[in-house]
């Protein structure tokens, strides 16, 4: 997923308020102003048309509000949601547990220690796949100082 514009991934991560306004509940700090068209939002995002579409089939995005043209409009707060989600696509998180969290998000603030499990295990499975991708790294490193090696012997 390549980058949302950096004021956006700023907002996302500085305001404690996105995590509720992207998952279904309207906070103040976020803006619902329609203004993205679907191809905006897959040139920001990285994803396809098709994937945002998907998304919102599914539940991942709550249905996106139309233009009087019939065509698809998303708002900054929907940009963040897709942020997150990226972000936690980026770790390995199964898309049937974002889409948990996104239900859990949406129930309301009873969930939250739920959501907070759901997360600190899935930080658990990110911080085991770092470990594991750092050891791999070492065995890479130490075979390329190998083949140097031979290279100026030679």
């Amino acid at each position: 997923m390549s980058a949302l514009p950096a004021q956006l991934l700023a907002q996302q991560l500085a305001e404690p308020a996105i995590e509720q306004a992207g998952c279904g509940q309207v906070a103040a700090p976020t803006d619902r102003t329609l203004r993205h068209s679907i191809s905006e939002v897959a040139a920001s995002t990285g994803l396809t048309a098709h994937t945002l579409r998907w998304y919102e089939r599914i539940g991942l995005l709550d249905p996106v509000d139309r233009s009087h043209a019939g065509r698809r409009l998303y708002s900054d707060g929907d940009l963040n949601r897709l942020a997150f989600l990226g972000r936690l696509r980026l770790t390995g998180m199964p898309v049937a547990d974002m889409l948990r969290y996104v239900e859990l998000a949406r129930e309301g603030d009873h969930t939250v220690e739920q959501r907070r499990d759901l997360l600190v295990a899935h930080r658990d499975e990110v911080r085991q796949k770092i470990s594991d991708l750092h050891a791999t790294l070492a065995v890479l490193d130490h075979k390329i100082d190998l083949y140097s090696g031979k290279k100026q012997s030679a």
